[in-house]
């Protein structure tokens, strides 16, 4: 079977999950197309992936940088807190990955077993992430209209996306948890100091992230995740090209950097964990 008769029969068995983000009617599968109603339709692609944006949003998230961020993620980057999120997750659930870049986090999660829904606002990471061997789904979407009904995920996974709280809640069926990660004022040091020593960006707080989640939702948890991940030359040069960190950044500084490569890169994280009524 073709990858997209794959993800085709996939989404069918999935019931209703989509809704149209042009009439909010439910998507069904017909062939290879979700079709709702009033015969709005969108095309699966080749690789299996569906876009459901009626135009292009131009973003810094390039070809080059999305396959180094999948070099960079491949290697582990992400693995530890990824760990800690698997714990979270079972077969019987479904969860929404939001702004899920190249896919590599919502594969690693979808091993777990767990249904897992993938979506960017980026054209050229989509395209990448239906790539992966992955039972996962990826889509084309807005953070701000989510192309999904009520009530169709028991988990939303936010690994450093903004957080649409109210559509959150919307998808989440009752009882659904949200595992979102945030930087600690550590993650990337080497970089910022690197890069940005003795300015306002040498030094950096999640305390507007943080307040703004926990005033939506007060009864959260906080975990702090940290750790050092090993890096080659090559890799870390991959991690710079990956982060927006770096994209403002002075090019002698960068270059200095990149000249000096440390031997690993420091990665400290919060794990916001909360279950919404």
């Amino acid at each position: 079977m073709r990858k997209i008769e794959a993800k085709a029969q996939m989404v069918s068995e999935q019931g209703e999950l989509f809704a149209c983000p042009v009439c909010h009617e439910p998507l069904e599968v017909t062939g290879t197309s979700l079709v709702c109603p009033e015969h709005h339709q969108f095309d699966l692609a080749k690789k299996g992936t569906v876009n459901f944006l009626n135009a292009p949003v131009a973003t810094e998230y390039g070809t080059a940088m999305l396959a180094a961020r999948r070099r960079v993620l491949s290697a582990g980057f992400f693995d530890q807190f990824l760990a800690e999120i698997a714990t979270e997750l079972t077969p019987n659930d479904r969860f929404l990955d939001i702004g899920c870049g190249e896919g590599t986090p919502t594969a690693k999660l979808a091993a777990t077993g767990a249904t897992g829904i993938g979506f960017d606002i980026s054209s050229p990471a989509i395209n990448l992430a239906g790539a992966l061997d992955t039972p996962a789904f990826y889509c084309v979407a807005d953070l701000a209209r989510l192309p999904f009904l009520d009530d169709t995920f028991s988990a939303v996974v936010d690994l450093f996306s903004p957080g649409a709280y109210a559509e959150f809640n919307r998808v989440l069926r009752p009882g659904g948890r949200i595992l979102k990660i945030i930087p600690d004022a550590d993650y990337l040091h080497e970089l910022r100091q690197g890069l940005y020593a003795g300015t306002p960006k040498g030094t950096y707080s999640n305390a507007r992230v943080m307040d703004r989640f926990m005033a939506v939702y007060p009864h959260a948890t906080v975990t702090p995740i940290a750790y050092d991940f090993a890096v080659t030359p090559e890799l870390f040069a991959d991690v710079v090209a990956m982060t927006p960190l770096t994209w403002q950044a002075p090019v002698a500084a960068k270059a200095a950097l990149l000249a000096a490569p440390p031997a690993s890169v420091h990665v400290a994280v919060d794990l916001l964990r909360v279950q919404v009524d």
